[in-house]
């Protein structure tokens, strides 16, 4: 690989993809290989069949290098919402005297934090601050450079599962991949989506996907809190494949279909084309299964935001990401009516590339080309 270049791995719960890119001017990305390839998925924290998933991860990296023109040798991989857990520490250190703080001092903080580094399940693979606090009493987010006589900060430590990450590194190693990174995926994309003075007032982003869904807390440069459940849009297809008794392929061209603002009578149809003719649907019965499906994984989202210990405003939005449901014509407003809050939908704001079930993978490129810059490459194993 090229100096300049990085390669991450975004473990989706429909499909494997592996990008190469570079920085581009004005914070943009210049996308040299991408390759991708569908699997099983994972379900409640275990991959539906972890024998296809050796095969995605193989094919979405040859299909990477081929495009690429080149042999991927390291890669970060996201780690998805559903393998990881995030615990805040309050954590400080004392110095002799008054002194301007430094690098050395704020890596100090964060490791001695880190209290997990023998952890028997889990393994720290992003620390972040929420906060930095001086002697004076003063929440700072950049402490560098300040005077003071101690340094405190509440440090945001995202745990990814020592299984989840043997059993990937092990892919990686047997396709010649030498070193492999881990980063929350989750992280990723709030750091990304946001800008600072956004995540200093607090966001709620909720990433849909096909079978996952991920609600985190994010403030600073860390999350706060963060809880997955398997509820996506894949199951409103399994909705309508079953309750309409059609195939699974028929039923997703449908979903797309779906316009939930549409106040239709009896005799509406939606039409999807077959391979040799056009099979109508009750537009009628077809919002009312997807709506109760939506209406669940609202269910599910406030049970989440229930379990979180942090105060957060109330006015705050709810932003929606991720490729489960943010396509189907009115389900944001379907789902700011279930959690009776305002929701917004959110993607990358980068040319050619601003849909929202491209927020994982842009945001772990960003993540890895940060850490590319610091010379920072993090190796679990």
């Amino acid at each position: 690989m090229f100096k300049k270049d990085v390669a991450i791995l975004d473990i989706g719960s429909m499909a494997m993809t592996v990008m190469v890119a570079e920085r581009g001017v004005n914070g943009t990305f210049k996308i040299k290989g991408k390759g991708e390839a569908d699997y099983g998925g994972f379900q409640k924290g275990e991959f539906l069949e972890p024998d296809q998933v050796k095969y995605a991860i193989g094919l979405a990296v040859a299909n990477a290098e081929t495009s690429y023109g080149s042999k991927i040798t390291d890669i970060y991989v996201g780690v998805p919402g559903e393998f990881t857990s995030v615990i805040c520490r309050d954590t400080v250190i004392n110095f002799t005297r008054k002194k301007k703080i430094n690098d050395n001092d704020v890596r100090q903080l964060f490791h001695s934090g880190n209290i997990y580094k023998k952890h028997p399940t889990h393994s720290v693979i992003n620390q972040s601050p929420i906060y930095f606090m001086l002697d004076d009493g003063r929440r700072i987010i950049e402490p560098r450079g300040n005077a003071s006589t101690k340094l405190r900060g509440f440090i945001s430590y995202v745990l990814a599962e020592n299984n989840f990450i043997d059993f990937i590194d092990n892919i990686l190693a047997e396709l010649g991949i030498r070193n492999a990174g881990f980063l929350s995926s989750c992280l990723a994309e709030s750091m990304h989506l946001f800008d600072p003075s956004v995540r200093d007032r607090y966001v709620i982003l909720v990433d849909c996907g096909y079978i996952t869904t991920s609600v985190m807390l994010a403030r600073g440069d860390g999350l706060l809190f963060l809880n997955s459940f398997s509820l996506g849009g894949g199951y409103i297809t399994g909705d309508l494949s079953q309750c309409l008794k059609i195939p699974f392929t028929e039923a997703e061209s449908l979903k797309h279909k779906v316009v939930l603002s549409w106040d239709a009578n009896e005799n509406d149809t939606y039409e999807v084309p077959g391979k040799d003719f056009v099979s109508p649907f009750s537009a009628r019965v077809t919002n009312q299964i997807v709506e109760d499906r939506l209406g669940q994984i609202a269910q599910y989202i406030n049970k989440c935001l229930d379990r979180c210990e942090f105060e957060y405003p109330e006015f705050i939005p709810v932003y929606l990401t991720g490729g489960g449901i943010n396509f189907i014509r009115g389900a944001r407003d379907l789902v700011a009516r279930r959690l009776g809050r305002k929701v917004e939908l959110v993607a990358p704001n980068l040319p050619h590339i601003s849909r929202p079930d491209y927020s994982s993978e842009i945001g772990l490129l960003d993540m890895a080309l940060e850490l590319q810059a610091e010379d920072s490459f993090l190796l679990v194993r």
